[in-house]
């Protein structure tokens, strides 16, 4: 689910504000503020996991960044993989909540709001790449055969991402159904194209074909509604 963290202010950028360690800092100063360690190693997480992937980030590089020592680390994580689920369902947890709260939701017309909402998405595209990926589905495309603990937490997250448009695409069907279409199915379709257009935009290294993505899916929903 590629998304703006709403903690930080921008797309997934919570993992700079850690830092590495300077040279000559105290062990006092080098570890994080009581409480705030697992909260640094999951911000860093999100920013490193975006930028080079789940396996090429490594624990030492996690905790550097967050700024906490490797007993921190493993004081509130059992392993690394324990801190992916709980990078995974964090992000499920912001993400979902900036889009609950975002103004498109809000619009009358059911249908206006599912255009509010790609609009949304294209609005996004702006910030660097790694910026507007999505945790879930860069570490499931990693660990789905290794990890089911990732995988299931990155699949109820893609799902999440789902649920941000299936209420609204119920409304928009009730009052224009259209023969074999659920809003489940459509709503998994806004995954494919949002998921789809990222790797195609990592692929390139150039946001556009998640663009054109977002405005096939449009192109779609209008020929679909009528609209």
């Amino acid at each position: 689910m590629g998304g703006a963290d709403p903690r930080s202010g921008a797309v997934g950028n919570g993992g700079r504000k850690g830092g590495g360690v300077k040279d000559g800092q105290s062990q006092a100063t080098r570890r994080a503020p009581r409480g705030s360690a697992r909260a640094r190693l999951i911000a860093a997480a999100r920013d490193l996991v975006r930028r080079k992937g789940f396996a090429a980030t490594s624990v030492d590089e996690l905790c550097a960044a967050a700024g906490v020592t490797k007993g921190a680390f493993f004081h509130h994580f059992a392993s690394k993989e324990g801190l992916g689920v709980a990078l995974i369902e964090d992000w499920t947890e912001t993400t979902g909540a900036m889009f609950a709260a975002h103004p498109y939701n809000a619009a009358a017309d059911p249908f206006d709001r599912l255009i509010a909402y790609i609009e949304l998405r294209r609005t996004l595209l702006s910030m660097p790449l790694p910026e507007f990926t999505c945790v879930a589905g860069t570490t499931v495309q990693e660990v789905f055969d290794t990890s089911a603990a990732m995988r299931e937490a990155a699949r109820n997250s893609l799902a999440s991402g789902a649920g941000h448009v299936r209420a609204h695409l119920e409304a928009a069907l009730a009052a224009h159904p259209v023969p074999g279409v659920t809003a489940e199915s459509l709503a998994r379709q806004f995954q494919v194209a949002v998921q789809g257009g990222i790797i195609l935009a990592k692929a390139e290294n150039d946001a556009r074909p998640a663009r054109e993505a977002l405005d096939h899916l449009e192109r779609y929903l209008r020929l679909l509604f009528g609209r």
